[in-house]
């Protein structure tokens, strides 16, 4: 069975997005991933279709209501789904490497995408959702924030970036920052293609490259090191 990831959402227009495109789209178009999007609305009881409500305890902004949400949940990840609940939140724990490869690993993700100021802690607790942040900083939804985890896991599926290798140096794989990568022309406005690099001694290239990760993580990532 194919990675199968649901999106909850008040705007499932925005979907696929660039997750349609280059060899992340291709992977879809090729049967190794699924994409189903659900409106929030659609699960609203008035005719308005409500979906949100004032927060308790007096504030600004407006606050996605538990029993709408719920609702939803349960009808795209119904009893014995295995698929983990995903909530793309700024509080959540930050998205790693390692987590990206355990997705990656499963049978796919339900993903609640928040809007306004959060959704009401309940049903956070009551539908076991893993709240997940890919930054410190606050979008004005969580649809891009789902992108971006599905991005970074679909890259990982077999097949869709065609060899393993492709990522096996990349930054965070060995946890290093990925070295400097180069190509021709060996000459570009005076700067000139490390010589190492066109010598042919493979051992001396993955020295060098293994020297500049270390020299990039020190000077950018250094928490990295610990």
């Amino acid at each position: 069975m194919s990675f199968s990831a649901h999106i909850i959402t008040l705007f499932p227009e925005l979907f696929p997005g660039p997750l349609g495109a280059s060899v992340i789209g291709r992977g879809m178009a090729d049967g190794l991933w699924r994409l189903e999007t659900t409106q929030l609305r659609d699960f609203a009881t008035d005719r308005h279709r409500t979906v949100d409500d004032t927060p308790s305890g007096g504030g600004a902004g407006m606050v996605l209501k538990p029993d709408i949400l719920a609702k939803a949940i349960d009808a795209v990840s119904p009893e014995g789904d295995l698929r983990p609940r995903l909530l793309m939140s700024p509080r959540g724990k930050p998205l790693t490497q390692a987590r990206v490869h355990e997705l990656a690993a499963g049978p796919g993700a339900v993903i609640v995408c928040g809007r306004f100021e959060g959704i009401d802690q309940r049903v956070i607790e009551a539908r076991e959702l893993e709240e997940i942040s890919i930054g410190d900083y606050v979008l004005a939804g969580g649809e891009v924030a789902a992108m971006v985890l599905l991005e970074a896991v679909v890259r990982l599926l077999p097949g869709v970036l065609g060899t393993a290798e492709s990522h096996a140096d990349e930054s965070f794989e060995n946890g290093l920052l990925e070295y400097p990568q180069y190509t021709r022309p060996q000459l570009f406005e005076g700067r000139e293609i490390p010589p190492v690099l066109t010598s042919g001694d493979h051992g001396k290239v993955e020295k060098w490259r293994r020297a500049e990760s270390e020299r990039l993580t020190r000077a950018r990532r250094p928490d990295l090191l610990k």
